[in-house]
């Protein structure tokens, strides 16, 4: 039978426990819902003290900005750099100043017997007078020309002091004038000789040599160098002066020992081109000897003397090293081979163009060239990679085109057209002409190329004479 109260009671104590079940959920929510509410408060907080910091970081830098600035010292290293920079205006160089120097306008460097100046590369771009002169500087060492020009003006009597050269041979054309040479060799063995207007003379590299005028009119030389970078060059006075009294008094020997070398002085001026005031007194009975043609040869070369290659539209001449030297005559043959003797050696000539006459588009495969204007006045252009730059030139200017380079030059005075040219080789000069190379292209060639007929290249016609130099 069934207990009533027995089952009242597990009804009661079920209901019981639900009853503390569901207190026990409702305490832990209640527990939930107080952590959610403390973190969002919390963030809450967070955010309104930092939205507080921020403007009270703003408003300070507000206020300090609006403070005048003349009441703040600041030390002058602690001073802010300056961000704004100043636009440098600098003036374009034209292009041609790497192959054009106007060498009348360049600085004179004045001596008791004669003056020089230079067209060459310096260390020191200070040294250039102009943006122009520093370009054409620039251009020979960049380009390794391996020539450096100068022109030598010795007075009357005057002397360009023995001296050698450290780094480059030296080739020389007389323009005017007489002069008396010395060339010292290693042996210790002189060669002296005479030479006149047109004549050419060579020093290797670090042999001692002297130039005296020994005319009644100014010597005038040209002196093109081997070298692209500064010249270095010694006096034998500067030497001398430079030595301890001892070590040249034990050097020499002289009569009166360490007494005599103390009585020589340095001038106050450089004596790079020598003439004393008093040159009357302190020589007597000069005389000027010519050494055998066998050693003088090595040194000198009659250019003027020498064969003429003609072309319709002028001359050339030229002193270098020849293959074939079945034209040459015995001296000749002497200076021809002393010079291919010689590392770094150049070649020289001198290009004659009628008025209107051109020097047609050419190039040369083993030498830059570096020319000089003695008379006349010309057109000159050159055609690189990147353009053709066209201008002219005058009396006095020089001229550079590096190797492999096309380039002519066409006359344009009443008179000649004069040059003196330097070619950095002292093998046999490589040339090849425009007309020669368009001729020894087959014409389908030339006719896929300017998009031209083959037969179109018939009219060109090919000349019984070389046409180096010619005329319309």
């Amino acid at each position: 039978m069934d207990n009533l109260a027995f089952e009242m009671h597990e009804d009661a104590k079920q209901n019981v426990v639900s009853m503390g079940k569901a207190t026990t959920i409702s305490r832990l929510e209640k527990k939930r819902q107080w952590s959610l509410t403390s973190i969002f408060l919390v963030c809450l907080l967070a955010c309104t003290i930092t939205t507080a910091v921020g403007v009270l970081i703003l408003s300070l830098v507000y206020v300090n900005n609006s403070q005048p600035h003349s009441k703040v010292h600041l030390q002058p290293e602690t001073q802010p750099l300056q961000t704004a920079t100043i636009p440098i205006v600098q003036k374009a160089i034209d292009p041609k100043f790497q192959f054009l120097n106007h060498l009348p306008k360049s600085k004179v460097f004045e001596f008791s017997g004669g003056a020089i100046q230079w067209a060459r590369y310096r260390n020191n771009v200070k040294d250039y007078l102009s943006i122009e002169e520093e370009a054409f500087g620039s251009s020979l060492n960049s380009q390794r020309s391996q020539m450096t020009l100068g022109t030598l003006r010795i007075k009357s009597s005057g002397l360009r002091a023995p001296h050698w050269h450290f780094n480059a041979n030296e080739h020389g054309y007389l323009v005017q004038g007489t002069a008396w040479i010395g060339v010292i060799d290693s042996g210790a063995v002189v060669t002296t000789y005479n030479i006149t207007a047109g004549q050419v003379i060579f020093f290797p590299k670090n042999t001692v040599h002297w130039i005296k005028n020994v005319g009644n009119e100014d010597c005038f030389f040209l002196l093109f160098f081997s070298t692209h970078d500064e010249l270095q060059t010694l006096d034998v006075d500067d030497v001398f002066f430079s030595t301890p009294e001892d070590i040249a008094s034990r050097s020499l020997k002289p009569e009166g020992g360490i007494n005599f070398i103390r009585t020589f002085h340095k001038q106050k001026e450089d004596q790079g081109v020598n003439l004393p005031a008093n040159l009357a007194e302190l020589v007597v009975n000069a005389s000027y000897i010519q050494s055998p043609d066998s050693r003088v040869w090595r040194y000198f070369y009659d250019l003027k003397g020498s064969k003429e290659y003609l072309f319709p539209g002028g001359i050339i001449q030229l002193a270098q090293y020849w293959k074939n030297r079945s034209e040459l005559s015995n001296n000749e043959k002497i200076f021809s081979e002393f010079l291919n003797q010689h590392e770094n050696a150049l070649t020289l000539s001198t290009l004659r163009i009628y008025n209107n006459g051109l020097r047609q588009p050419h190039f040369h495969f083993n030498a830059n060239e570096m020319g000089y204007v003695i008379s006349g006045c010309a057109e000159v252009a050159i055609i690189n990679a990147q353009r053709t730059i066209e201008f002219n030139i005058h009396i006095g200017d020089v001229i550079f085109f590096p190797i492999g380079t096309q380039h002519y030059i066409k006359s344009t005075c009443d008179e000649d057209l004069l040059l003196v040219l330097a070619f950095s080789t002292g093998d046999q000069l490589q040339t090849l002409d425009m007309d020669d190379y368009l001729q020894a292209t087959a014409d389908h060639i030339l006719a896929q190329l300017f998009f031209k007929k083959q037969s179109e290249f018939k009219k060109i016609p090919k000349f019984k004479e070389d046409q180096a130099i010619n005329l319309p």
